[in-house]
C-alpha cells in the first residue's frame, strides 16, 4: 500500500471472492506511475451490497482525506464498482475526481439470474453476490445513471465457457460487454482480456492510467 501523501489519491477495490491481492499489479502499475494509492481489503461476501459500500466507502475516503488529499479517484474491478455507484447515489463526494470501473456488473449478469437461487452460489457469494441480477429489481438497476466522471473497461475474452453459454453478446465469462454499460459514463473501452485476468492485463492497467490522467481511454482499436 502506498500512503497518499499528494493532493490526489487512487482507492482501489476489488471485486468478489476476491481479496487486495488481486488488484497489486494495477497498485504498483499505478505506483509506478506516481499516483498515491489506498488498495482495500474488505468482506465482499459477508454482507449486502450497501451494507459493503457503507462500511468500505467513507472509511476509504476518510483515510485518504485524513492523509492530506483534496481528488479522490476509484479504480475497481467488477462489484467493486457497484459499491462506488451505491455509495455516490445517496452520498455527496464533493472531492471525487474520477472512476474507472474494470468488468463492473453495471446492468447485472445473466449468470446470477440463473444460478442465484441455487443455495451453493449463495454460499460461494454471499448475499451481495445475489443481488447482480439483470432484473429490474436488481441492486444495479435500481442505482440508476452515474453522475461522476467514469471510464468503464470490459473485457471480451472468456475462459468459462458454461457461463458465456448464458450470457448475451461478447462477454468476459462474467459480464458481457453490454451490461457493464451505464447511463453517465463518460467513457468506454472493449479489451481482449477475461474477467479475472482485468485487472493485471496491461492494456486494461494502460487505459485506467490514460484515464486518470486525461478523462478519456486510448482509441479503442489500439486495445482490440
Amino acid at each position: 500500500m502506498t500512503s497518499p501523501t499528494s493532493p490526489e489519491a487512487v482507492v482501489l477495490l476489488h471485486g468478489l471472492c476476491r481479496t487486495r491481492r488481486s488488484m497489486i499489479p494495477m497498485e504498483r502499475a499505478l505506483a509506478a506511475e506516481g499516483f498515491d494509492t489506498w488498495n482495500v481489503g474488505y468482506p465482499s461476501r459477508t454482507r449486502s451490497i450497501a451494507e459493503l459500500a457503507d462500511q468500505v466507502i467513507p472509511a476509504a475516503l476518510a483515510r485518504c482525506r485524513g492523509s492530506g488529499a483534496r481528488t479522490i479517484h476509484f479504480v475497481t474491478h467488477s462489484m467493486g464498482g457497484i459499491l462506488v455507484r451505491a455509495w455516490a447515489g445517496k452520498e455527496t463526494i464533493p472531492d471525487l475526481g474520477r472512476v474507472v470501473m474494470l468488468g463492473p456488473p453495471n446492468q447485472g449478469s445473466e449468470v446470477v439470474d440463473v444460478l442465484g437461487r441455487n443455495w451453493i452460489f449463495g454460499k460461494l457469494n454471499g448475499p451481495a453476490g445475489r443481488e447482480l441480477g439483470t432484473d429490474v429489481d436488481s441492486t444495479p438497476n435500481r442505482l440508476g445513471p452515474v453522475t461522476f466522471p467514469l471510464g468503464v473497461i470490459a473485457g471480451d475474452r472468456t475462459v468459462n465457457w458454461i457461463n458465456s453459454l448464458w450470457i448475451q453478446g461478447d462477454d468476459d465469462g462474467k459480464v458481457s460487454v453490454e451490461r457493464t454499460r451505464v447511463a453517465g459514463m463518460t467513457d468506454h473501452i472493449v479489451v481482449h482480456a477475461s474477467h479475472p485476468s482485468l485487472m493485471r492485463d496491461t492494456r486494461a492497467i494502460r487505459q485506467t492510467i490514460c484515464f486518470l490522467r486525461t478523462g478519456t481511454f486510448e482509441p479503442a482499436a489500439a486495445d482490440r
